[in-house]
């Protein structure tokens, strides 16, 4: 179903410039926000649902890039 919608100046900037950082089109920004206002799509609960769903990809990840780091840095200066 199309809609149309008048939004004055200030509004309708704001808007383009909010779906330019985002990298969305008006009306994926729209259909979002009527989403969260009629309580059909809850970031919070989304964010809860992600953190409930354990570790992902590899934990371990950050500390072996700077155990790897320290070895390199350590095999150009000798001591």
């Amino acid at each position: 179903m199309a809609l149309s919608v008048r939004l004055d100046p200030t509004l309708e900037s704001r808007l383009e410039q909010a779906t330019r950082r985002l990298g969305i089109t008006k009306s994926e920004f729209v259909k979002d926000a009527i989403e969260r206002v009629l309580g059909l799509k809850d970031p919070a609960a989304l964010l809860d649902q992600v953190r409930r769903a354990g570790a992902m990809g590899r934990p371990q990840a950050s500390a072996q890039t700077g155990q790897g780091l320290k070895a390199r840095l350590r095999a150009q200066r000798p001591a």
